[in-house]
């Protein structure tokens, strides 16, 4: 048969098969079109055939994995017994929110109002011994100034202004940690319903803030910002843009949170920031983007106990690489659960405290991550599913992280790695699988390179090192 005869006879079984997902697209409604969708993806998909070049180092390896966030689970909630396992993933920053409805900060009523920082310093100085930074999400509204529960406008916004100084003169100035950030509110589009406009504005609950950070009197520097929307919205960014040209300001960098199975969405939303900033150049040069939430759902979802959101984790940071400079996993630890489970599908890397803090898959995908080495080596090969990145981690040492991310959880590959510009020999090959026994072998050099073969269970996440002999 002639390869144009073969060609025209594919193509009419695709096209057969894809009238018949579209009949059941049709039948099934809904559901329908996700199996459509995901008959075609995976029809579409491309495997990964990956190649490292061990002689290009591109640079140093940027970590965006490094930051870490925690939810308003308890207000008892401490990092000090499980500081070991948080300190082993090198956090730069650790990002916590309720400052002001948990830690008893704000006394008083409304015009008349003192502060007690004793239960807040408590954590402050629990981030500190991790070796990292405090991300301050300043919120919610504390009770002694709310016009009703902590999610409502002050009753005056001079209060609210005097709470964000006198926060920022004594974190930044009595405690003297220098380059914290202060994040106003965490999700003010869903808690408390704020908006860019109207008589329950974000923008006056930030222009206080903003002139409380001007007001602060402090020894160290810091940076202010937001607004930690649960999504990146083109209206809130430049609703605040303008506002804070407008009102001569500080804006040092602008937030939102970002859940989602497509790991694409991340970088499409670092593109359509930095194509949104082109209005305001004043802020082009300086002003930073954080994703300060981020992860497979928002809602609670058993992958995060499980090798699915592991994958996600560690695909998803792969991705980051030289676009986000920040992006914060959430969460650290497990609130607990009203029915008494371990598992039940909360968003932390450790179980709660009364299960005995143990670690889930996801924490295991952070410290692979974490194991690469500093320099950066070009990598080719990346697959629709399998995602990757190479490292240096010496001379003779040479690494490849990846990650088997599929939404649907069925992907199965056998990946090739052909590690080019070898010196001639053997080399020990160690594979160590977030889900199953570390492999160690000896492979011997071809005129290729060093090829190694790399079979990859949907979900799975694999470090692959190579060392000479």
């Amino acid at each position: 048969m002639s390869k144009s005869k073969t060609l025209s006879k594919n193509s009419i079984i695709w096209r057969f098969a894809i009238l018949v997902v579209l009949i059941v697209a049709l039948v099934f409604g809904v559901q329908g079109v996700q199996i459509v969708r995901q008959y075609i993806s995976r029809a579409s998909s491309e495997p990964a055939n990956i190649t490292v070049n061990t002689k290009v180092v591109i640079g140093p390896l940027p970590r965006p994995w490094r930051y870490l966030a925690q939810g308003g689970e308890d207000a008892d909630w401490r990092i000090q017994p499980i500081n070991n396992q948080v300190k082993a993933l090198n956090p730069e920053y650790i990002r916590i929110d309720h400052i002001y409805d948990f830690y008893d900060i704000v006394k008083g009523t409304p015009g008349n109002i003192s502060f007690d920082f004793s239960k807040f310093d408590v954590i402050l100085t629990d981030i500190l011994a991790t070796g990292a930074k405090p991300y301050i999400s300043l919120s919610y509204m504390p009770p002694a100034i709310s016009s009703g529960d902590i999610v409502a406008t002050p009753q005056n916004y001079a209060d609210w202004q005097l709470v964000v100084q006198r926060t920022i003169e004594h974190v930044s100035g009595t405690r003297g940690i220098s380059d914290v950030y202060y994040e106003v509110w965490n999700e003010p589009d869903l808690f408390g319903g704020w908006k860019a406009y109207g008589s329950k504005n974000y923008l006056q609950l930030y222009g206080a803030a903003a002139q409380g950070a001007q007001n602060a009197r402090v020894s160290q520097p810091f940076k202010i910002g937001g607004p930690a929307t649960t999504a990146l919205y083109k209206n809130w960014f430049d609703a605040l843009l303008t506002y804070v040209t407008e009102n001569n300001l500080r804006l040092d960098f602008f937030s939102w949170h970002r859940y989602s199975n497509d790991l694409d969405q991340y970088r499409k939303d670092m593109f359509e920031v930095q194509s949104w900033i082109q209005k305001y150049p004043q802020y082009q040069p300086t002003l930073e983007f954080h994703i300060t939430e981020w992860g497979h759902d928002s809602k609670n979802h058993a992958g995060y106990d499980s090798a699915f959101g592991a994958a996600h984790t560690v695909a998803g940071a792969i991705e980051m690489i030289g676009v986000i400079d920040k992006a914060f996993v959430f969460e650290i630890q497990d609130g607990k659960d009203p029915s008494g489970q371990a598992y039940w599908g909360r968003w932390g890397m450790l179980t709660h405290r009364e299960f005995g803090s143990q670690i889930k898959p996801r924490y295991k995908g952070m410290q692979l991550l974490e194991s690469l080495g500093y320099e950066r080596l070009q990598l080719l090969g990346k697959g629709t599913y399998v995602k990757a990145v190479a490292a240096r981690k010496s001379e003779t040492v040479f690494q490849v992280l990846l990650a088997n991310y599929d939404p649907w959880a069925k992907n199965i590959e056998n990946v090739p790695i052909t590690f080019q510009n070898v010196t001639p020999g053997s080399y020990r090959v160690t594979k160590t699988y977030l889900s199953r026994a570390k492999e160690i072998s000896t492979l011997p050099t071809t005129e290729l390179g060093l090829q190694v073969m790399v079979p990859m269970n949907p979900s799975e996440v694999v470090l692959v090192e190579v060392e000479q002999l």
